[in-house]
């Protein structure tokens, strides 16, 4: 009996070890549509050709130039709060959104205010799947 305690102990250590990591591995899956890739990728993309931006996830940003055409970026880490605040801003004295520029998530608690502050990707060029 002394050593079923510590095994037992250990096992339900390692459950609730294992619990949060699952977690974690669900939400990494990006929740971006299917979309068909139609181009190599760029690092920059004019701004005035972007009309619409789509948060699709933490990692995961489509820049629409109409209803199924753009660029799909993905971030290199995670953005945390941008798919929960579903929206973001930046600055760039340029006319165009390069891969080297910063996005910051917006968090409207409070009033609107810049949050975390996220590097981009480079733009893939897509077209959505229907």
């Amino acid at each position: 009996m002394v050593f079923r305690l510590p095994i037992l102990l250990l096992a339900g250590l390692a459950a609730v070890s294992c619990t949060p990591y699952e977690r974690d591995a669900a939400r990494d899956v990006s929740r971006a549509p299917a979309a068909q890739v139609v181009g190599e990728p760029v690092n920059c993309i004019p701004l005035h050709q972007a009309r619409e931006s789509r948060v699709r996830d933490d990692f995961t940003i489509d820049f629409m130039r109409n209803g199924r055409e753009g660029w799909r970026n993905t971030l290199p880490n995670r953005c945390s709060g941008l798919a929960l605040q579903n929206a973001f801003t930046y600055k760039t004295s340029q006319s165009e959104l390069c891969s080297v520029d910063i996005i910051y998530v917006l968090e409207t608690a409070g009033g609107l205010h810049r949050g975390t502050g996220c590097g981009l990707g480079r733009f893939v060029p897509i077209v959505l799947e229907r």
